[in-house]
């Protein structure tokens, strides 16, 4: 039976998928730095009628410490780690790039970049020890060089996210490690991150504008989630890339907007 990690778990995007992913019979390791939300999520998964089983695990993704105890406890458990989600992510609050604090800052890379590039770090010693294994990065706003005010910071570093997971699937191919990395690209989800920054409640204003994109072209994560689940599973292909919010499917939403017109702001 194999078995899945998703940081940042706990509630949102990583708790719909964590969920599919126990429906389908997979080990899930669900994790999240706030302990309460984390034990919440656990014992709502845990009500999934499933062979397979699920348990919770504390990490702060910007430790290292932190994510060794995540890898044991997981291996402890279940002997093998054979996906792993690097979801953990805050937003960064509405603000031009000089009005941010330097802490502010710090904040959005050390979670958003730098916890994807060292929890891949240190599982893929793991995974090549395995022969197997699958990396997933979430991609996100800024990943295909697009610019929104008060978005630059997480913006710029989910672009570094994209180049690192095509940087870490060369270098599987290239080593011959018989991991597979790919790229989770999920587009607008209408979550508690949209509302607030920094992952500690700060709330963010959202002017009309925005909130029409929002309307126009997001989605709750239990539908985006139920596509990605369904097509991680089944992949054994390196570089791939699963992307909701497609061309297509973006032109059909403004077209139908006038008609179809949905309100995720009452």
């Amino acid at each position: 039976m194999k078995t899945v990690v998703i940081t940042g778990s706990a509630r949102g995007f990583g708790f719909e998928m964590a969920k599919l992913f126990k429906k389908n019979e997979l080990n899930v390791v669900v994790c999240d730095v706030n302990e309460v939300e984390l034990k919440k999520a656990v014992n709502d998964i845990e009500k999934i009628k499933s062979k397979s089983d699920v348990i919770g695990v504390v990490v702060d993704v910007t430790s290292k410490r932190s994510i060794k105890n995540l890898i044991d406890e997981t291996l402890d458990k279940f002997k093998t780690i054979d996906i792993w989600i690097n979801n953990a992510g805050v937003n960064q609050p509405n603000k031009t790039i000089w009005d941010l604090s330097e802490k502010e800052i710090s904040t959005v890379f050390d979670i958003d970049l730098k916890g994807t590039v060292i929890c891949s770090n240190m599982v893929m010693p793991i995974m090549i020890k395995q022969k197997s294994g699958a990396i997933y990065n979430v991609e996100g706003h800024g990943s295909n060089d697009a610019t929104i005010l008060g978005l630059s910071i997480y913006g710029t570093a989910k672009r570094a996210i994209t180049y690192f997971t095509e940087a870490l699937a060369y270098e599987c191919e290239k080593e011959k490690t018989n991991v597979i990395v790919g790229k989770i690209t999920p587009g607008i989800m209408i979550t508690n991150f949209i509302h607030t920054s920094l992952g500690d409640g700060k709330e963010i204003i959202i002017d009309e504008k925005t909130k029409k994109i929002y309307n126009i072209l997001g989605d709750y994560p239990e539908t985006i989630a139920k596509f990605m689940v369904t097509k991680i599973i089944k992949n054994t292909e390196n570089r791939a890339k699963f992307v909701w919010l497609s061309p297509l499917r973006a032109f059909y939403r403004f077209l139908s907007y006038p008609f179809k017109k949905r309100n995720f702001f009452r």
